[in-house]
């Protein structure tokens, strides 16, 4: 019995990192852009980190953090892995081509149809923004700054800089100050009917 309790209880403190961590050995989850090549999200290649982005054409509050999101991806496009990905199942494809033109997004922009990233890396909302480590680790997830305190309760400026605060800290090998945030914005829609079967 005392076995069994303390194997619960390891598995109960496992972090996130060990979890993707000991999924390494199957196979790589693959997503196809719209551009027509297929990637990798969770591998940054020769990049300290990637990170991805989850959006939707149909959150106006996703949309809001465009221009802050591009100014992420210009600001350390030499050091990260930048991907935006399309999680919602009620995403046309036309909208989405349309979104990224609109939107002026220069990263890969992939499509996750089956939201098998979206459930592998537990994310609910959009925007919502989690980085990957070269070992396949967790070291940042949640929102991209503070603009918003809820869903409809947005200041009139943030005052975090939560992912910026993150992607500088992984780039100078210092630990990240603050690890996880909550996402604030639009469920990600079909992922709560997938999750409930």
């Amino acid at each position: 019995m005392k076995r069994r309790a303390l194997f619960r209880v390891s598995l109960a403190i496992l972090p996130v990192t060990g979890l993707l961590a000991a999924e390494n050995s199957s196979p790589a989850l693959t997503l196809a852009g719209i551009d027509g090549k297929t990637y990798e999200p969770l591998h940054p290649g020769d990049r300290k980190a990637a990170v991805i982005f989850f959006i939707s054409p149909y959150c106006s509050t996703s949309n809001t953090f465009a221009p802050e999101m591009n100014a992420i991806v210009a600001d350390h496009g030499a050091d990260f892995a930048f991907r935006f990905v399309h999680s919602d199942t009620s995403v046309k494809p036309a909208d989405i081509l349309q979104h990224t033109e609109l939107m002026e997004i220069k990263a890969p922009v992939l499509m996750d149809s089956s939201q098998a990233l979206a459930k592998k890396l537990g994310v609910g909302v959009t925007p919502e923004v989690v980085v990957i480590g070269s070992d396949s680790g967790v070291l940042y997830q949640g929102r991209i700054n503070d603009l918003y305190k809820g869903p409809t309760r947005r200041q009139r400026e943030a005052t975090t800089r939560d992912l910026r605060d993150a992607l500088e800290a992984i780039r100078d090998g210092k630990p990240v100050p603050l690890a996880k945030t909550e996402a604030v914005g639009c469920e990600i829609g079909g992922l709560k009917e997938k999750k409930g079967k």
